[in-house]
């Protein structure tokens, strides 16, 4: 291939990083549907937090846009768009169906396209690459090349970066195959690993979630058991990890735009192909109903320490769906809010990394981000935001005379005024 240049469909918490990475050494157009977006990248600005100043300004190659036209001269398209569910847990592809008909409209012969975005088996050749023939007039595996490098990005964590994670290649040819894995150790630093086919590559994604998934539904049911029992679960949980193979997982609440999604994208695929999967559906269902679990059990509370329910005052400590992150996307603790109000409690939200403008048009919420001071029967950690941790007595001072810590993370010490999940 000639000298590569890369366009970069989709600036969020995928895109981005990836952008700023390979502009360190090719000349890449970070291409985003958003004015908005676009405009604050363009000031070295990062709304999700992720890329420093300094790291946009070491990219020296990166630029972005939001036309079209703009990416017309380049031969590597990365499409990473999200990839959520619908109302009814079903694949919504629309975001991967609009940027394929974009790529599509500006593809050339011998353009390589590769996609990053979470997807059932087999959905790359099937969903997308018919897009891309129609839009393009162009013949797959003849005048263009398809590839499949799935995500694996974990918002908020400052340890595991883009670069120091593995990466997953895969290619629609064996030739394309290797082009794609050597792109990727370019800038993946832990190296790549060259799947058998694009197939492979997409399903390998899905179970990585789902097997995570699973574990933490298994552990949450053992906490809906131990409380029924009257156990405190992470006591049991610390006796049993005394053994070398124990694996080391916490019950909570499971959200975000990976774990909480991924396994309806295989089960979806699966159920097509005339399989019920029992055992990760059962899975979903144990973890989506941890929200009002957990909120019911509060309420369990607050009723055995005398509290009148109507007139209790809630503080939720955290909003996004995992630690030291703005992502809000898919987070469970809005089924917390909304089933504790559905009782007449009167429940405030404190998250400092949440934009509250997004919380308020993506789930008509409102998130202080400055703690207020006021006196709550019960003050809720739902998101262990290192900032809470280094600073618990502060919210014993917020607590009621006979109000309590509700602990989902498993982060106060034991004591009276603490009730863990």
């Amino acid at each position: 291939m000639k000298t590569k240049k890369i366009a970069l469909i989709g600036l969020g918490y995928v895109g981005l990083p990836l952008a700023v990475e390979f502009g360190k050494k090719f000349k890449v157009v970070g291409f985003d549907i958003s004015k908005d977006r676009i405009d604050l990248l363009n000031k070295n600005e990062d709304p999700n937090l992720e890329i420093s100043k300094k790291e946009f300004l070491d990219s020296v190659h990166l630029s972005f846009s939001n036309i079209v036209d703009d990416i017309k001269d380049c031969n590597i398209y990365i499409i990473t768009v999200p990839t959520p569910i619908d109302s009814h847990k079903r694949p919504d592809l629309t975001a991967l169906e609009i940027s394929s008909e974009t790529v599509g409209s500006v593809l050339k012969k011998n353009d390589i396209v590769i996609y990053e975005s979470t997807v059932y088996p087999g959905a790359t050749e099937e969903f997308c690459v018919p897009i891309l023939e129609k839009k393009s007039g162009l013949k797959f595996n003849t005048d263009f090349y398809c590839g499949y490098s799935p995500e694996r990005i974990n918002p908020g964590d400052k340890k595991h970066k883009l670069i120091d994670i593995k990466k997953v290649t895969a290619g629609s040819t064996a030739e394309i195959a290797l082009e794609i894995d050597e792109l990727y150790n370019e800038i993946i630093v832990a190296g790549t690993y060259k799947a058998e086919s694009i197939k492979v590559a997409e399903a390998a994604k899905v179970i990585e979630n789902t097997q995570r998934d699973l574990n933490i539904a298994l552990i949450n049911e053992l906490a809906i058991i131990f409380d029924k029992l009257g156990l405190d679960t992470l006591d049991v949980l610390e006796a049993a990890a005394t053994k070398w193979n124990f694996q080391p997982y916490k019950p909570g609440l499971v959200g975000g735009h990976c774990i909480g999604v991924d396994p309806y994208y295989l089960t979806h695929k699966a159920q097509s192909v005339g399989y019920y999967p029992d055992v990760i559906l059962a899975g979903r269902r144990i973890n989506s109903g941890m929200g009002e679990y957990v909120a019911e059990k509060l309420i369990r509370s607050l009723i055995s320490r005398d509290f009148n329910v109507r007139k209790a005052k809630v503080l939720l400590l955290g909003f996004s769906f995992k630690e030291d992150c703005p992502d809000t996307r898919n987070t469970r603790v809005i089924d917390v809010y909304r089933h504790l109000s559905s009782y007449g409690i009167a429940v405030s939200i404190y998250d400092p990394y949440v934009d509250s403008k997004v919380a308020m048009e993506q789930y008509g919420v409102e998130i202080d981000s400055k703690l207020q001071a006021a006196e709550f029967d019960a003050v809720m950690l739902c998101v262990a935001h290192e900032l809470f941790q280094s600073d618990q007595s502060s919210f014993f001072d917020l607590l009621s005379p006979k109000g309590f810590i509700f602990d989902l993370k498993g982060v106060f010490k034991r004591g009276e005024r603490v009730v863990r999940l």
